[in-house]
């Protein structure tokens, strides 16, 4: 699964999910993209799972960009431990996705094909999507 392979800090706050996302919110690489349309977690299980569906999907044609990386631990407490004694330790890590935030991309591929294949990875993600074009193309 997708990890950092050294962070600053163990630990974070949850934090809040608020406003649209200004950064990453339009196509770069590809002629289509899968954009997301609510705020939410992507754990890093659901990213890999959406990737592997749209690979299998297009056989391997054409080429696919990740736009999103999960570089924010979330931990959990054991179970039945008792109150106190810190802050859990990590159990997964998530990206934070905003609305309008491209999640995947591809290119040569025709529009039917990437269509259906945006569709299903969009089945896999937590939040609701929308398929993009690429303007310029």
């Amino acid at each position: 699964m997708l990890s950092p392979k050294r962070t600053k800090f163990r630990r974070h706050h949850r934090g809040r999910m608020k406003g649209k996302a200004n950064r990453g919110n339009s196509i770069v690489y590809g002629d289509f993209g899968l954009q997301a349309l609510e705020p939410g977690w992507i754990k890093s299980r659901q990213i890999e799972s959406g990737r592997r569906v749209l690979t299998r999907y297009v056989k391997r044609n054409g080429k696919l960009w990740v736009c999103l990386f999960p570089d924010k631990p979330v931990t959990m407490r054991a179970a039945e431990s008792r109150m106190g004694s810190g802050k859990g330790t990590p159990e997964y890590w998530v990206a934070v996705v905003k609305p309008g935030k491209i999640l995947y991309e591809v290119i040569g591929l025709t529009e039917t094909i990437a269509r259906k294949a945006l569709r299903i990875t969009g089945h896999k993600m937590p939040v609701k999507t929308q398929i993009v074009i690429n303007k310029k193309s």
